[in-house]
């Protein structure tokens, strides 16, 4: 049995699907794909952001608790547990790789490359496409970039500031069509390597696609599908539109299309890698699993992002979605997965024994269980340079908990989802039973009481773009601090 593995960076998990909240954002190939699969609506994030889960969706071990020091110069943002693969750990494509599979990433993630990171362990053959966000992959001067910087953010030009946006920009210059545009790089790699690859049957293909991550920066069609008629700016990194001011109610609504725009422009591209499947008629031999790593903030809160914060579903949530060829299509399942059950469940599936944190969560499907944990932990990673935080929930089937592990002052936060599905009324001095009970699970987890401190030391150096700036006198990027 083959396995295709297709991860989003940002997708919201109430965007794709029968029922979905995002009702008005089209996406017709993952919608279908969602149909014919196992749909896993309760799957939540372990270890967050970027890297932390994909360390788990690569090994089935928990990132969180961060308890890791490894040599990360040349590395940021400074997040815990920003760091490579332990050598200890093995990958899913190492063991694959064992079993006689031929291995492949296409991806342009570009986290998983940066120095000392070895996220391409494991794989025969890797594609690493160049150009998102603040990978430093071209340069130049301000001149190259000044009339595409002006659609993005507010005059003056605060360049110190918008230092993520003008290395987008830079390797942005010379995009003229739609196969030019990253996430299609990315889907049409992964076709070409399957017309070159897939008769190396069994074979194991990993793709990670950073879209829809900001910069939400679709083809102009695509916005304008969602927010016609605008003639304002594109905000395509959110943040911008509040320097100096508060955006007025088209910029919101604009910042909000050309999101979805990107889901759309995103969801296109999958189809074409959908339609490559038809053509190598790999469907009746390939379990295809479909991921994103956590969502993101629509102005649900009055603001648009994620942050460590804010461990509402919108963010912490995940798509899970697996196509078997012996189905069951369109079985939806409500208990409680997570990101380091995806390791074991697709290695169960093919049989290959693995040791792992996580679980194999197929029984859940096949009905032979109804749950396999009563609880589930999530930690997004704090920015900071020295000992190791994080903020933490605890969500169960009736409550939800937030804390920041290691800062008591921050305050915690507890709702009774079920009466509070929008998770908006704090009732923690009500409940101090649960308060309790929740910080207890937290602490059997972590090993030591609330609040803690972990060893891990975030001390990565200033990003090269942050360098480069204050070498000619500037101030330090908001970015890279």
């Amino acid at each position: 049995m083959n396995v295709i593995c297709i991860c989003m960076d940002t997708l919201r998990a109430d965007i794709v699907g029968d029922g979905k909240l995002l009702s008005h954002c089209r996406t017709p190939n993952l919608d279908d794909f969602w149909r014919q699969s196992v749909a896993f609506e309760r799957a939540f994030g372990e270890g967050l952001p970027t890297l932390q889960i994909r360390r788990a969706f690569f090994t089935g071990r928990r990132s969180f608790p961060w308890r890791y020091n490894f040599d990360r110069r040349g590395h940021w943002h400074h997040a815990s547990g920003w760091h490579k693969i332990p050598p200890q750990h093995h990958t899913l494509a190492e063991v694959l790789l064992s079993r006689g599979y031929y291995t492949g990433m296409v991806a342009d993630t570009y986290h998983m490359f940066k120095p000392t990171m070895n996220f391409t362990r494991g794989f025969c053959s890797y594609e690493f496409v160049r150009g998102q966000e603040s990978d430093n992959w071209r340069g130049g001067t301000p001149a190259m970039i000044e009339e595409a910087m002006r659609r993005h953010v507010r005059e003056p030009i605060n360049w110190n500031r918008h230092a993520t946006l003008a290395q987008y920009l830079y390797n942005m210059r010379g995009r003229e069509k739609q196969e030019d545009y990253l996430c299609a790089r990315v889907l049409l790699g992964a076709c070409r390597w399957l017309d070159d690859c897939a008769a190396n049957r069994p074979f194991f293909l990993w793709i990670d696609s950073f879209d829809p991550h900001e910069a939400w920066d679709p083809p102009k069609a695509y916005a304008d599908e969602y927010c016609p008629d605008y003639d304002g700016k594109d905000f395509i990194f959110p943040g911008a539109a509040w320097e100096g001011q508060k955006p007025n109610e088209d910029e919101i609504e604009r910042i909000k299309a050309l999101y979805m725009g990107e889901v759309t422009f995103v969801d296109k591209w999958v189809g074409v890698l959908f339609e490559k499947l038809d053509e190598l008629k790999l469907w009746d031999d390939t379990i295809v699993v479909v991921l994103s790593d956590h969502g993101t903030e629509l102005m649900d809160r009055s603001q648009f992002g994620k942050s460590r914060e804010n461990l509402r579903p919108y963010n912490t949530r995940i798509v899970w979605y697996m196509r078997h060829p012996d189905g069951p299509p369109g079985k939806v399942v409500n208990a409680y997965v997570q990101s380091h059950d995806v390791m074991p469940t697709i290695l169960g599936l093919l049989d290959v024994p693995y040791e792992a944190d996580g679980e194999n969560v197929w029984p859940l499907v096949t009905g032979e269980k109804t749950n396999i944990r009563d609880y589930i932990i999530s930690a997004w990673a704090s920015h900071a340079v020295g000992p190791a935080g994080a903020h933490v929930s605890v969500r169960d089937d009736e409550w939800a908990y937030f804390c920041a592990v290691h800062d008591e002052e921050a305050g915690d936060e507890l709702y009774h989802w079920p009466d509070d599905p929008d998770e908006g009324r704090n009732v923690r001095d009500e409940h101090p039973h649960v308060v309790a009970l929740q910080r207890r699970r937290i602490e059997a987890l972590i090993g030591q009481p609330l609040p803690a401190h972990m060893l891990e030391i975030c001390d990565l150096g200033p990003a090269p773009f942050a360098q480069y700036v204050r070498a000619r006198g500037g101030a330090a990027p908001a970015d890279f601090v």
